[in-house]
């Protein structure tokens, strides 16, 4: 039976045959120079070898990814990691050995042998040991480090599960594996150590307040407006669904009801005044709306690491399910929350 052209190859990961098989499958790809998705305990990544330009290349056509937007290259020990990077302080160490393998990328001066492609033509690269075993199973079959950004289009919503990549990329992938839900379910955390005091680029669910237990320091955001991206995760719009994002807080049902029809005569959700509620989407924590007049209403625990889990997969869910706007109640601005809060918000982004 002839594989359908215009969907990837699936292999799946669920027995120690299959996991051999599909790790034997990727390595042949990509050291072939083909893209792979590949299951992450954060996202899934669209990995390519990150020594190879024309490989890196790729991802950028598959995802029609912006050239200024620089990629995480995914190594599976220290002394790959060393290869990566032209400079490996003390800290990095320290870091690594407190957080790797784990949803953590640290950005450093670059290897000469890292092309121009994956760091947006900077002097940087960021650089991340994923705990996920196939991934690693993988890096350490190819022996060369793997550019993987997540395996969506651009600026669309992350893929969690392997249907969420065949579902966005389809045939602009040659193999999807899956191995399962992500279990962190949003992107690293980015910290630059090219500055002093170190700076929190992009926040994850290794939060501040951990970092800084080993950091001592810790300057939070962007920073200046500099003319290279240091790190994924900056655009102002970004994870986006289809469907609009808002981001209310409501007391009861007649407050959400009312908020959103406020909005709508406003013309600020959309064009168009006639807007039934029947196509609005709620994602809950707290305030649980019971009503029929909504459409779907899923409800996430009030807990940072559950809603960084399930968040991508929901919003998914509302697309597919045809909503035409999306209701995600407020989130604390609290430490464990801030990562979760910095998605939605650029989800959200005009």
């Amino acid at each position: 039976m002839k594989r359908n052209l215009s969907q990837p190859e699936i292999l799946p990961t669920h027995t120690a045959a299959l996991f051999e098989q599909a790790v034997v499958r990727s390595a042949e790809l990509l050291r072939a120079g083909e893209l792979v998705a590949l299951p992450t305990e954060t996202v899934y990544g669209l990995a390519a070898n990150a020594f190879d330009a024309a490989a890196v290349e790729k991802i950028f056509r598959a995802k029609g990814r912006p050239g200024h937007n620089p990629i995480i290259v995914h190594v599976a020990s220290l002394e790959m990691a060393r290869r990566c990077a032209s400079i490996w302080p003390d800290l990095a160490g320290k870091l690594a050995r407190a957080f790797w393998p784990g949803p953590l990328t640290l950005v450093l001066p670059r290897s000469p042998q890292i092309p121009d492609a994956v760091t947006a033509g900077g002097a940087t690269v960021g650089i991340r040991w994923p705990s996920h075993p196939f991934i690693q199973a993988v890096i350490r079959a190819c022996d060369f480090p793997l550019a993987a950004p997540s395996a969506n289009p651009s600026n669309e919503i992350s893929p969690t599960n392997a249907r969420h990549v065949q579902k966005s990329l389809g045939n602009r992938v040659a193999l999807v594996v899956d191995g399962g839900q992500s279990q962190v379910g949003i992107e690293s955390t980015v910290v630059d150590l090219t500055v002093n005091p170190p700076r929190l680029l992009r926040p994850g669910m290794i939060h501040a307040e951990s970092l800084l237990a080993v950091t001592g320091q810790l300057a939070q955001g962007p920073g200046g407006s500099e003319a290279v991206l240091r790190s994924p995760g900056l655009l102002k719009k970004h994870y986006s669904p289809k469907a609009k994002l808002l981001i209310l807080s409501w007391c009861d049902e007649a407050d959400l009801e009312a908020q959103i029809a406020k909005l709508a005569a406003q013309n600020l959700i959309f064009k168009s005044q006639n807007l039934e509620l029947s196509r609005v989407h709620v994602i809950a924590h707290t305030q649980i709306p019971l009503t029929e007049k909504l459409g779907r209403i899923s409800v996430i625990p009030h807990d940072a690491e559950a809603f960084a889990r399930a968040i991508y997969a929901e919003l998914h869910q509302c697309d597919d399910a045809g909503a035409e706007l999306i209701v995600v109640e407020e989130l604390p601005n609290t430490g464990p929350w801030r990562a979760v809060r910095d998605r939605l918000e650029r989800a959200a982004a005009e």
